[in-house]
């Protein structure tokens, strides 16, 4: 999906989508630089929108790891779809469905949730469950990744993650966006 076609769709859908434009290469390196692609055997991804940074996930992926992605937007799951790669799951579900989708997929649990979710855009209660579903699934000392454009949701990740988030930013996207590394205990 082109610059044009993602700015259409974002506009139309801002409300889940979240911004106008894609993440920038500066973005997605920052956001996944936490990896250790070498031992990862599954990464979930929440919101890949046009899968600009599925995309930089699978670069890196190892031939034997699986990427499962939640996009709900049907426009972004559609071009999602078309990404060919035997390692990619796409559901068109919410990413509070996380845990149920991985065990069809014969997994208990990740070490890697890569999220690009408009967290603040989102009705409290859902933002609840996603975070909620996203930290049971994790393993321990397993990482939730995230992206946002403010610190609104700052505080709630330290009280999930019991105060284990490290805050990074990354001027080079547009917007400059805060990348918030969250380890579970």
């Amino acid at each position: 999906m082109n610059k044009i076609n993602f700015l259409k769709e974002s506009l139309k859908t801002l409300k889940t989508s979240g911004t106008l434009f894609p993440s920038s290469r500066f973005l997605a390196s920052k956001l996944l630089k936490g990896i250790d692609f070498s031992t990862a055997k599954l990464i979930v991804e929440f919101g890949p929108g046009n899968g600009v940074i599925t995309k930089e996930i699978l670069k890196r992926l190892q031939p034997e790891a699986t990427l499962i992605t939640f996009e709900i937007n049907d426009t972004f799951y559609k071009a999602l779809l078309k990404i060919e790669d035997p390692r990619l799951i796409v559901s068109n579900q919410s990413a509070d469905k996380v845990l149920e989708v991985i065990k069809q997929h014969g997994f208990e649990s990740t070490d890697y949730i890569v999220s690009s979710l408009p967290l603040t855009n989102i009705p409290k209660p859902i933002t609840e469950v996603i975070l909620d579903s996203a930290f049971k699934c994790l393993n321990s000392k397993g990482y939730f990744f995230q992206f946002q454009y403010s610190l609104t949701y700052y505080a709630a990740l330290k009280e999930k993650f019991n105060g284990n988030v490290t805050l990074g930013f990354e001027p080079l996207n547009a917007p400059p966006a805060f990348v918030y590394t969250c380890q579970k205990d």
